[in-house]
């Protein structure tokens, strides 16, 4: 069966692949703080159905425990290295497996491997906290090389962290008027997938939260970041197919054979 990638909002994907059911950052609330869900429903229950959940950083967008409190006794999820300690939270949630990782390391899930790689972004739990947790991406390898991002700016050794993939999980937007540092936009997403050069991507980290309040401050950042992303891709990675998702849909991407 061909991996089939779901995108729930936000930076929260379903990987699934090989029958095993990879989950990434999942955000299931309406609202957080000054956020609010703008567009999509919340994800439905079956969401949170998954062997493995990927953490890719400490700032509440990405890990959220209210929505890891939903996951059912059991799962395991993998978080950076001394999250634990920046967020005493999540030691709260005893019904959980909590693996923490660097990056490098290998996580077993079912039928697929999951490795850790270097990201480029603010680890910290902000608004306050020691940057004890470095941001990590994930490569979920089954019948594809699916790699989530998580959230990243450019680095240069960004083609040979990731290595060969068929499928990148790109971050082209966020939750505000303004990117701030280590952050992609569509352009330095279309430039991440030159370097990467993945056979498909699929845009994420955009177009579902915004503040409260704010919805006529620079409304393109909300709007157009993933019609923007697939215009600059094509320019920049004309041989990668992008897949826009809406809220809750899904794509099979065509992959070579492993």
């Amino acid at each position: 069966m061909p991996v089939e990638i779901t995108w729930w909002g936000h930076a929260t994907c379903t990987v699934e692949d090989r029958g095993t059911r990879v989950l990434t950052d999942p955000l299931f609330t309406r609202r957080l703080a000054h956020l609010r869900r703008r567009r999509g429903a919340p994800p439905p229950p079956s969401a949170a159905l998954a062997d493995l959940v990927l953490v890719s950083h400490l700032h509440a967008d990405h890990l959220h425990l209210p929505s890891l409190a939903r996951l059912a006794p059991g799962t395991r999820v993998v978080v950076p290295k001394d999250a634990a300690r920046s967020v005493p939270g999540l030691r709260r949630l005893r019904a959980l497996k909590i693996i923490e990782a660097e990056a490098g390391d290998l996580v077993k899930a079912g039928n697929v491997t999951v490795r850790a790689v270097p990201a480029d972004h603010d680890g910290r739990r902000l608004p306050v906290g020691p940057q004890r947790s470095p941001a990590l991406g994930y490569i979920v390898d089954g019948d594809a090389r699916t790699y989530f991002a998580g959230d990243t700016g450019l680095f240069e050794s960004m083609g040979e962290a990731v290595g060969d993939v068929d499928v990148a999980l790109l971050p082209v937007g966020g939750w505000g008027p303004y990117l701030g540092a280590h952050h992609l936009d569509p352009a330095r997403a279309a430039e991440a997938l030159a370097r990467i050069a993945p056979r498909a991507a699929v845009p994420v980290h955009y177009g579902t939260y915004w503040p409260i309040g704010m919805d006529a401050v620079r409304p393109h950042e909300f709007h157009t970041p993933g019609d923007e992303f697939v215009r600059q891709a094509a320019l920049r990675a004309p041989g990668v197919a992008v897949h826009r998702l809406g809220h809750g849909e899904s794509v099979r991407p065509e992959v070579a054979d492993r």
